[in-house]
This record gives structure tokens, C-alpha cells and sequence, in this order.
């Protein structure tokens, strides 16, 4: 798919993905909860936080692919003297991801194992990642695991950031 076609449906799919994580998040958060009341100022609280996770969702594909992309071209441009077409890597990120999309079907059927299949899914998407950074760059399983760990870091790290700042806006505006 990355070599032998044009198209452009990395950035559709990457939104998709999103969507599924953003909606698992809130779903998460807000269970089952629901209001019969049509006109109730809640629902709306609710939809903006779904748009606020999908926010964070986005910004922490954007610190995962940031973070693999900067790794991979320092240690291949840099140190090693050859190439990056970081516009090809980026793709074939976005494009690996599609395993998010198995988030939906863990949502809908909830069940006793949803941690465990999320757990699953999240290395079946990591490993494609892999994948995707070894099809690409013709590099070993230990560069592209390395540089997927780095993506990794970078998004936790900014997943534990936001969370930190959401945390102290929570406490000024409580104060």
C-alpha cells in the first residue's frame, strides 16, 4: 500500500483512529450514563469533552510520531550519514495505526477482558509501527523497536503533561 499506490487515505484513515480513541476514552469516563431529558445542559459538557479527548488523542499521535520521526532521523541522517524521506515514514505511521480501528468492536461489546484486549491492541499497533518503520527505511528490528519506544516515551510524556496541566487548571478554578 505505501509503495504501490497513490492514495491519499493516511490522513482519512489517521482521523478515523482518532475518532475510535477519542470515543473509547469518553465512553470510559461516562459509562452508560444517560439522560432522558433532551434539552439537558450535560449532554452538551459531555460532547465537549468527547472533542477534548479527541484534541488529546491527536496531540498525543503527534508527540508518538514526532518523537519515532526525530529519533529516526538523527540516528539515520546524523550519525549514520544516509537518508529519511520523512514525508514516506510519516505515512507509513499513520497508515500502521489501523489496528486502532479494533477499538470500536471492544466498546461496543464490553466485556470482563476489555483491559486485556486493549492491551493487545495497543501491541498489535506498536509492532505495526515497527513494521512500518523497518518496511521503509530497510533498517533492523532493533533500530525501529528503539525508535517506536522513543515515540512511545514522547507520548507519554505528553499524555502526562496534559494531565498535569488539566489538573492545576482544576485547582486554580476550584480555588
Amino acid at each position: 500500500i505505501i509503495f504501490n499506490t497513490s492514495l491519499n487515505i493516511h490522513w482519512k484513515l489517521c482521523v478515523f483512529c482518532l475518532l475510535c480513541e477519542a470515543y473509547l476514552r469518553w465512553s470510559a469516563l461516562h459509562g452508560s450514563e444517560q439522560s432522558s431529558d433532551p434539552a439537558d445542559i450535560i449532554r452538551y459538557t459531555k460532547e465537549w469533552e468527547f472533542y477534548g479527548l479527541f484534541g488529546l488523542a491527536a496531540l498525543e499521535l503527534l508527540a508518538f510520531c514526532s518523537g519515532a520521526l526525530c529519533f529516526l532521523w538523527l540516528w539515520v541522517c546524523r550519525l549514520r550519514g544516509g537518508t529519511v524521506e520523512l514525508g514516506l515514514l510519516l505515512r507509513a505511521l499513520l497508515l500502521s495505526c489501523y489496528g486502532k480501528v479494533l477499538l470500536i468492536p471492544v466498546v461496543i461489546w464490553e466485556h470482563d477482558d476489555a483491559p486485556l484486549c486493549l492491551s493487545l491492541i495497543r501491541l498489535f499497533v506498536l509492532t505495526s509501527n515497527s513494521q512500518a518503520i523497518r518496511v521503509i527505511l530497510n533498517c533492523s528490528r532493533r533500530l525501529s523497536l528503539v525508535a517506536v519506544c522513543v515515540g512511545l516515551l514522547s507520548e507519554t510524556l505528553t499524555a502526562q503533561a496534559c494531565k498535569e496541566l488539566l489538573l492545576s487548571v482544576q485547582e486554580v478554578w476550584t480555588s
